[in-house]
């Protein structure tokens, strides 16, 4: 069974569309018909976050797939996702894909992560609009397409778009309980016990760009620090 978990804080507003990709994904062909688990880590939640899940779960059932939310409050994405890790392990399953509920996977994110024979999976991602940044979207986007490399070999870390082998996760101690970076640390852990890596474009996300960051040092507010920098 592969494993997605998805932290959620007070995401509402774009749940909806994070679910309606991640069920796609998980219907793709190229998975041979195998058992996919959603699970939603609630986080401190005092929106209908909860109530976006319930209105899809029919729909995941209805395709097979499971789609289930656990909520816990600890207001820190590290331990949300360990928290999601930790009740897919025993659920069984044998990958574990993380991304974040303003991302949308593409179909083929789940197969494309398998495909490339790993134990840890670091994916790209892209941001497909810019708007939010009003009339310095272009500068923006601009100075970002300048440094980020989306592409096969990039080095870069993105909790929303990572796969690990179970085996793996166990062995390198899974996230810590933190506020950031939590995705550095765990690879930083798997790199120490020597798992097999894959640095890829292949398994693609689009991420949101939004203005409201809710994770100090996350993408979201490596973007606003880049307003407060000369941009070109």
């Amino acid at each position: 069974m592969i494993g997605i978990a998805v932290p959620a804080h007070n995401e509402e507003a774009v749940l909806g569309a994070c679910l309606a990709a991640l069920l796609a994904a998980a219907r793709d062909p190229g998975l041979g018909g195998e058992a996919v688990a959603v699970l939603i880590v609630l986080d401190a939640c005092d929106d209908d976050s909860d109530g976006v899940v319930r209105r899809h779960r029919p729909l995941f059932a209805a395709a097979g797939v499971t789609l289930d939310s656990i909520a816990v409050d600890e207001r820190r994405v590290g331990a949300a996702r360990a928290a999601g890790a930790r009740r897919l392990l025993s659920l069984g399953a044998r990958w574990l894909a993380f991304t974040d509920a303003d991302t949308r996977v593409t179909p083929q994110w789940l197969a494309a992560q398998l495909a490339l024979d790993a134990d840890v999976v670091c994916g790209s991602v892209a941001v497909d609009d810019w708007s939010p940044h009003g009339d310095r979207a272009d500068a923006l986007r601009a100075h970002f397409d300048g440094f980020y490399q989306d592409r096969e070999g990039h080095r870069h870390i993105h909790g929303a778009n990572l796969g690990v082998d179970a085996t793996a996760y166990r062995a390198a101690g899974g996230f810590e309980a933190v506020s950031c970076h939590e995705d550095v640390l765990l690879v930083k852990a798997l790199e120490r016990i020597g798992a097999r890596f894959a640095w890829s474009a292949r398994p693609r996300v689009y991420t949101s760009a939004r203005r409201d960051a809710r994770a100090r040092d996350g993408f979201g507010d490596t973007l606003l620090r880049m307003l407060d920098s000369p941009l070109s």
